[in-house]
């Protein structure tokens, strides 16, 4: 006759091996929460360069529009609704700091940027967005 000795503790052996101890899952959460924490503020920081980078992108095409509509019409637009009017712009862009389209600040002037020109309007425009970049300045001052 066979004992069943043998049997009982190959089947309590492997009860035992089925499954991960709680040393064994606070170590891999300790890891997972370690990874995190470097990965978190790194694209956090990517993601605040590429909102920059738009804005920038977003106010030279703007700036643009502005003077080809103020020498094109011989006078500058009243309004950023004026360049989109005229063709200049598509649609006033989303300022990709504070996620909205009125929030643009438009700097008006009567001085006349030529001598063709009749009439003063906007001549500069900037983000409307109080916080401060990556480099250091207001966004409201790019």
């Amino acid at each position: 006759m066979v004992s069943s000795l043998p049997i009982r503790s190959l089947r309590t052996r492997r009860r035992r091996e089925e499954g991960f101890t709680l040393v064994e899952l606070m170590i891999v959460m300790a890891i997972i929460s370690l990874l995190a924490a470097i990965a978190v503020p790194a694209y956090l920081n990517n993601v605040r360069r590429a909102k920059e980078a738009v804005l920038r992108e977003d106010l030279h095409t703007m700036r643009q529009a502005i003077d080809s509509y103020t020498v094109d019409k011989e006078k500058a637009p009243q309004s950023l609704d004026d360049l989109v009017q005229g063709g200049y712009l598509k649609s006033i862009p989303i300022d990709p700091i504070t996620n909205r389209t009125d929030t643009w600040i438009t700097s008006q002037s009567d001085t006349l940027m030529s001598i063709t020109e009749t009439q003063g309007g906007i001549d500069d425009v900037k983000s409307g967005a109080q916080s401060l970049a990556s480099d250091g300045t207001s966004y409201n001052t790019w």
